[in-house]
């Protein structure tokens, strides 16, 4: 079990408001999506979680124990950043063992199994590995810690489109082989849209959205056809995006299909399909309507 709590949080920065008042519960055994523009409060959210900052005000709780300053709390978490905190001057089998020493959950044998999937020199030290393989070594080291929450902020910086693919694949392995809570901050909402359960969504400090995917995805719905047709149909509606490829369109629409809609769509031939949570997101944290 591991469901944190997060009530009533506020950090300040002198006089800049950084988190304003956020409140959610963060369920055990979930995969969480943490979405936000740049500025929008995500990191600073995940370092007071981790005690890494301290709240102004407000309180964090793991199973109801306090986060502050409590290694019991903080050692069901690992974090993987974007900051490199490990010593440059081991080498990356040895970061396995020093890993050990303060998670002792710690799989050295699935570390080392997964370092051959994702093809790491362990014998290279720390500080000689490059972007790419940087963050590999932190995918595998936070998959391996045997934490029942794992965190990780931006990911997949500097890794190629089959390293990013063997990521998420080895995440939700690594979930169902042993079910746990896992949050997600990234940018590359397209490409982790389908394996997310739940939604955070901060938009300049404050809490916008905590919601089921499917339930925020049945927000909207894309409408597809003949672009005068299109035209026709979203004249009434709240648009918040339009594609057009040689003649057709196609239009991402805010609501919900009613009787008068489907009418309208079988008269002009139009299809209906999901929208994409990258769409959607888009347009809850800012972006103007079309029309």
């Amino acid at each position: 079990m591991a469901c944190i709590k997060i009530s009533n949080l506020t950090k300040e920065y002198g006089k800049h408001r950084v988190l304003d008042n956020v409140s959610l519960t963060i369920e055990e055994n979930k995969i969480y999506g943490l979405l936000g523009r740049n500025g929008a409060g995500k990191t600073t959210l995940l370092n007071l979680i981790t005690n890494r900052i301290f709240q102004t005000e407000g309180n964090i709780t793991i199973d109801d124990e306090e986060v502050i300053e409590n290694s019991n709390a903080l050692e069901k978490i690992y974090f993987m950043t974007e900051q490199d905190l490990y010593p440059e001057g081991m080498k990356v089998k040895e970061l396995f063992k020093w890993t050990k020493e303060f998670y002792r959950n710690f799989d050295i044998d699935y570390a080392l199994n997964l370092s051959k999937k994702f093809g790491i020199n362990i014998n290279k030290k720390y500080k000689e590995l490059s972007t790419g393989y940087s963050s590999i070594c932190k995918i595998i080291i936070t998959l391996a810690s045997g934490a029942e929450i794992l965190i990780f902020d931006e990911p997949v910086l500097g890794l190629d489109a089959n390293h990013r693919d063997m990521f998420y694949k080895e995440l939700v392995a690594n979930y169902i082989d042993e079910p746990k809570t896992i949050i997600l901050s990234t940018h590359i909402i397209e490409e982790v849209s389908e394996i997310l359960e739940k939604v955070i969504i901060i938009k300049d400090g404050k809490l916008l959205g905590d919601k089921e995917v499917e339930s925020l995805l049945g927000e909207a719905y894309l409408v597809s056809g003949a672009s005068d047709n299109i035209e026709e149909y979203i004249k009434d509606k709240k648009c918040i995006n339009i594609e057009t490829i040689a003649g057709f369109k196609a239009a991402t629409i805010i609501g919900e299909i009613n009787e008068e809609d489907k009418k309208q769509i079988k008269e002009l031939v139009l299809e209906v399909s999901k929208v994409e949570l990258q769409k959607l997101f888009i347009h809850l944290t800012g972006e103007e309507e079309v029309k």
